[in-house]
């Protein structure tokens, strides 16, 4: 069980340093982009996270609501 356990800690230490060194020699201190709007295939299905369809909405509701007024 001990020799399971030191198995395992040493594997995730290794994944750790790996990634660590990944970024250093990368120079990208972010990491990897994993927001759905950077996926190309998302983008051309119209695809877009909460945040950016919220923004938009907001827009558009801003953009008819000002049409609407302007009519009057």
């Amino acid at each position: 069980m001990l020799k399971l356990l030191l198995i395992t800690a040493g594997i995730v230490g290794l994944a750790v340093v790996l990634l660590a060194l990944k970024l250093l020699i990368k120079g990208d201190a972010r990491g990897p982009m994993t927001h759905i709007g950077a996926s190309k295939a998302m983008r051309e299905r119209g695809i877009h996270c909460v945040e950016s369809m919220d923004s938009i909405e907001r827009f558009q509701l801003k953009t008819r609501k000002m049409k609407h007024y302007h009519k009057n």
